[in-house]
């Protein structure tokens, strides 16, 4: 192993940027660019001949390199290794991976800019950046689980069956390696839930059953966590943080409510009388807390449901009655300027809940796929029956195109 100091380097980095050269060359560039004088310029050059790095050669004290500039970086890095990474590659591979991490605001701005791209450019122009940014900030794992929710939210796009497959697969391994190596367990957690998530849509149902199953038992400790830190803020003196916490949990609370009546309507599809209650007594709770203005989104995916379960059961009446709220709920989603999670004068806590939200208010895809959604839900098979019916073919029209207009 030839050890070659700062100084010495700098004589051999002359020589391999403009080949032999002689001696009184190398001092006067040298002389240019360090300040040296001739002195100094010499003896480096006569350290590297005798260490055998540089052949002097006649006439005029011509210079020669003996090692290649990348023989000496090997060696460097051999070194560095051996002495700071207890001989392993992977450790210093980590080591460099993980300086390259970005703030939360960064990685908003980078989802927003490829959620952009998605909308925008030919889908395998998109999918081109969001690798080569993936390859970039592999170790940066919040990140890295957002990609995977870009992917989540954009697969669909790709136009062969085995691409979509692929691309879930590929999020699936960035969710792995979140798990394995993060040290965040928020991150993780959340890793854990995407990955699941992703197994589901793959129709690897045991396997989302598996990562799943041993944290969402309801009776577990864990469900009670909110509300003890809320506690714990309070008796700490910190009343505004409590307030805040506790009025984000309860907004989240009850989104989560609508989901799982989403669900339940879902389940029991063929129980007519106990959907009819469930959709009585949620529609009393989205119009209590005005959510077709505060969540768009969720109100339309449970006027759809309904839409759903009374196609399945005959009742036409009702059934458009549940579209026509759906597509007012849509409408609302199309015409914001932006897609934006907010509050209301009740839910008047939650700036800085959505603010600490790794994609912050923004929607995790653009509102110009909204017409395309439309276009696959309406073919649901529930609603074969009503595909002759001329005011059925009139919402699909509207929806479609991204150009409904339902009066409140």
């Amino acid at each position: 192993y030839m050890k070659l100091f700062d100084s010495e380097l700098k004589v051999m980095a002359v020589l391999w940027r403009e080949g032999d050269s002689t001696a009184k060359h190398i001092s006067d560039v040298l002389g240019s660019e360090t300040g040296w004088n001739v002195n100094t310029t010499y003896t480096d050059i006569k350290k590297c001949i005798k260490k055998g790095a540089i052949e002097r050669r006649e006439p005029n004290f011509l210079c020669h390199a003996l090692v290649s500039k990348a023989r000496i970086q090997a060696a460097e890095t051999d070194e560095l290794i051996e002495k700071i990474y207890d001989g392993s590659a992977d450790m210093l591979f980590a080591s460099l991976l993980d300086r390259k991490r970005l703030s939360g605001e960064q990685i908003r701005r980078q989802y927003a800019d490829l959620s952009q791209d998605f909308a925008a450019l030919p889908f395998a122009d998109a999918l081109e950046k969001a690798r080569a940014l993936a390859h970039k900030y592999y170790a940066c794992y919040p990140f890295l689980l957002q990609l995977s929710v870009l992917y989540w939210n954009h697969y669909m796009l790709a136009e062969t069956e085995e691409e979509r497959r692929l691309l879930l697969q590929e999020a699936v391994g960035w969710c792995d390696r979140i798990v394995e190596n993060c040290s965040d367990v928020g991150v993780c957690s959340d890793a854990v839930v995407l990955r699941a998530g992703l197994h589901l849509q793959l129709g690897q149902a045991a396997e989302a059953i598996e990562a799943l199953e041993p944290s969402a038992d309801p009776s577990r400790l864990a469900g009670q966590d909110g509300v003890l830190l809320v506690q714990a803020y309070q008796l700490s003196g910190d009343t505004e943080k409590a307030r805040s916490y506790a009025q984000a949990k309860y907004y989240v609370d009850l989104m989560n409510l609508v989901g799982d009546a989403i669900l339940s309507l879902s389940l029991n599809e063929n129980d007519i009388g106990y959907c009819e209650e469930t959709i009585r007594r949620i529609t009393g709770i989205l119009e209590l807390y005005h959510l077709e203005t505060l969540h768009p989104n969720t109100a339309a995916q449970f006027y759809f449901q309904s839409a759903i379960v009374y196609a399945a059961n005959g009742r036409e009446e009702e059934a458009f009655a549940a579209l026509h709220r759906f597509e007012k709920c849509v409408n609302r989603l199309l015409e914001a300027e932006h897609a934006q999670l907010h509050g209301d004068e009740y839910f008047h806590r939650l700036d800085t809940w959505i603010d600490c939200l790794p994609l912050g208010s923004m929607a995790p895809r653009d509102k110009s796929f909204i017409p395309q959604s439309m276009r696959v839900s309406m073919a649901h098979p529930a609603f074969g029956a009503l595909k002759e019916n001329v005011e059925f073919q009139r919402i699909v029209h509207r929806l479609t195109e991204g150009a409904s207009h339902v009066k409140d």
